[in-house]
């Protein structure tokens, strides 16, 4: 299956240049689009937020998607180095255009994906030394981490993490992955998603 991808981030732009791009590279290449991804949404926005999300799921071994370049799937670098890596280990193809990226079962690729997960794992420590090192802060200054029994606090701790936490989930970390860096269990997560960060 042979999908197109295409982003733009607001209204104002249009997607029928990006289209132009892949129709004329397909033309060129022999190869058809058998279904479309168009969707108009900011880049920072996490790909189970988006279009993109259904496609990461709908996609199977073997499969090829062609974008006109890395930078519509997504604003950050480990953004879109998360994406290629998880279409990579379950070896879907992925090509664009203007980066002249040809992502697939090749040494490159593995390379490519080694290095994906070596930054996933570099990321996840710098996160989870941060949140230590913030943590001491707070514990240093002479504030309470905990609540007081009998009382249901309004701060926690994960409380200002979010930013940290929203990466993890678009990198694919697990719940219980998650409570791990941060010294939780999983259902503290699991609460603090769906109480302050409204994410089921």
């Amino acid at each position: 299956m042979t999908y197109g991808y295409i982003r733009v981030s607001t209204d104002k732009q249009t997607v029928d240049n990006q289209r132009f791009e892949i129709e004329r590279f397909c033309s060129e290449n022999n190869l058809k689009i058998e279904e479309w991804i168009e969707e108009t949404i900011s880049g920072n926005k996490t790909p189970d937020k988006r279009l993109l999300g259904s496609l990461l799921e709908e996609v199977r071994p073997g499969d090829l998607i062609i974008c006109s370049e890395l930078s519509r799937l997504g604003r950050s670098l480990f953004m879109i180095m998360s994406i290629l890596n998880q279409l990579m280990l379950n070896d879907v193809r992925i090509w664009t255009i203007k980066d002249n990226y040809r992502l697939g079962d090749n040494i490159q690729s593995k390379v490519l994906a080694f290095a994906f997960g070596l930054s996933a794992e570099i990321e996840r420590d710098l996160i989870s030394q941060r949140t230590k090192e913030a943590l001491a802060r707070k514990r240093a200054e002479g504030k309470i981490l905990g609540r007081p029994c009998g009382r249901k606090s309004k701060v926690v701790k994960l409380s200002g993490c979010e930013q940290d936490i929203k990466l993890l989930l678009a990198r694919h970390f697990s719940k219980s992955a998650i409570g791990r860096i941060y010294g939780v269990n999983r259902m503290t997560v699991d609460s603090f998603l769906k109480e302050r960060m409204h994410i089921k």
